[in-house]
């Protein structure tokens, strides 16, 4: 007679915010896979569901409240994890009936409450997960997380009171990680953490063993042994530390692709002493030149921050003739908002919400003008892309200069034999401000 096997929990997942809150959302589904629950895609299948919230700014927290008040009146079964679980009384307040609350990265509570509001049915055939974990983004990419915390007080940001100080991986355990994920099918790493050029810090007289050889927990070895492992992998959060010039022989060999996604945040030395930042404009330009003497296709991506508390008109305009002379290759800039919690709050001089927007819409013309020149100059040639999606004859793809969400897109005709996940080298044809148009060579 058959053995019927009894019907796993059904566990459905909403998670917001950046890529690291998005690996914490795998993490989270991989233990509870493990344990035998089953995923759902929408709400009326779930059991329990899960809102892992962005507590950043205060626009994303009112995101995630209102996620977590669409999956109470949608389901009615919710638990709430992640940035803005620090707030839990706020979160209660107004949804009394969560089933639990907790924090950033405290997966054990989030399971425990998990096992307690929908218990498993014990059966050894219900505990089954790939040995990779479970993803959230498609087969060919991943990010890979190698530390938590920061150690920088920056006055804008609430970071390191959700998440705490820096707290480095074990690079064998990294390492470990993404070997499973390339097996699995992943062609490209996405380092992420909070600040990644500081990997290691914390544990730098603690090399590990791998291959047969100690590896140092230093961002630069980390990324030589990466190199080796993943056809691509992709560098992010990069404060530019004198050490990272290391990371550019790296790139002109190959082993990492040409591109540094750093959080400049502004360029006046004003603005950057209020922020808290390092204040050395002009020593970043003279870098910037000197990693493009070595790597000539390095691609430099980096966020701004406009209307901080003090910036003024002189201040804006020092930004925008840096960026004239910087040439950065990818930007995104936010208006500033003030977060409960950030120093930056009690700044005086505050600027009027008519002129964020007046400096918004400047620097974002700005930057989409040296984007266009930048993408022009790629006409003709012959690049490297990796396909994301099929669709007919057609595909969307991304060269090494574009990380999947955030850069632009590489639209591609005659290429409906591609697979997802390909890497292969096409021809560009033509170019607007942000995305190329090409054909596979």
């Amino acid at each position: 007679m058959a053995t019927r096997l009894p019907e796993a929990p059904k566990v459905g997942m909403v998670s917001l915010g950046c890529p690291k809150n998005l690996v914490d959302s795998e993490r989270i589904l991989t233990k509870l896979r493990s344990d035998g629950y089953a995923l759902s895609a929408d709400y009326a299948g779930a059991d329990i569901v899960l809102v892992n919230t962005c507590g950043f700014l205060d626009s994303a927290k009112e995101e995630s409240l209102e996620a977590i008040g669409e999956a109470m009146a949608e389901n009615g079964r919710v638990i709430v994890t992640g940035c803005m679980g620090k707030e839990a009384e706020v979160i209660r307040a107004r949804f009394p009936n969560v089933l639990a609350v907790t924090g950033a990265h405290q997966y054990e509570e989030v399971v425990g409450a998990v096992h307690e509001a929908a218990p498993m049915p014990p059966n050894a055939f219900l505990n089954l997960v790939p040995e990779s974990g479970l993803k959230l983004t498609p087969r060919h990419y991943s990010y890979l997380k190698i530390s938590e915390g920061c150690n920088h007080r920056c006055s804008f940001c609430i970071i390191p009171s959700i998440r705490g100080d820096l707290v480095s991986r074990r690079p064998d355990a990294i390492l470990r990680e993404a070997e499973k994920l390339v097996a699995a099918g992943t062609k490209e790493l996405l380092v992420i953490s909070q600040d990644t050029s500081a990997y290691g810090v914390d544990i730098r007289k603690e090399p590990r063993m791998w291959k047969g050889e100690p590896v140092i927990p230093h961002m630069t070895d980390l990324a030589r042994e990466l190199g080796k492992i993943a056809p691509w992998v992709r560098l992010h959060y990069v404060y530019p530390y004198p050490h990272v010039d290391q990371v550019i022989p790296l790139m002109a060999e190959g082993l990492v692709l040409p591109y540094l996604d750093i959080p400049f945040q502004h360029a006046s030395p004003a603005v950057l002493r209020t922020m808290k930042r390092p204040a050395n404009e002009a020593k970043v330009l003279e870098r910037l030149k000197t990693w493009r003497s070595i790597a000539p296709d390095i691609t430099i991506r980096s966020t701004f921050v406009v209307g901080f508390p003090g910036e003024t008109e002189a201040d804006f305009q020092y930004l925008l003739d840096w960026l004239d002379e910087a040439q950065l290759d990818r930007v995104g800039a936010f208006r500033f908002e003030p977060v409960d919690g950030a120093a930056a709050n009690d700044l005086p001089g505050a600027v009027p919400e008519e002129v964020k927007e007046e400096r918004y819409a400047r620097i974002m013309e700005k930057t989409a003008a040296i984007s266009a020149a930048k993408l022009q100059a790629k006409i003709g040639r012959t690049l490297d892309v990796i396909i994301d999606e099929v669709e007919g004859d057609g595909a969307n793809a991304r060269s090494q200069s574009d990380a999947p969400e955030i850069d632009g897109t590489v639209f591609l005709r005659d290429a409906g034999h591609l697979k997802q996940g390909d890497i292969v080298a096409v021809e560009i044809e033509d170019a607007d401000d942000h995305d190329l148009y090409g054909v596979p060579a």
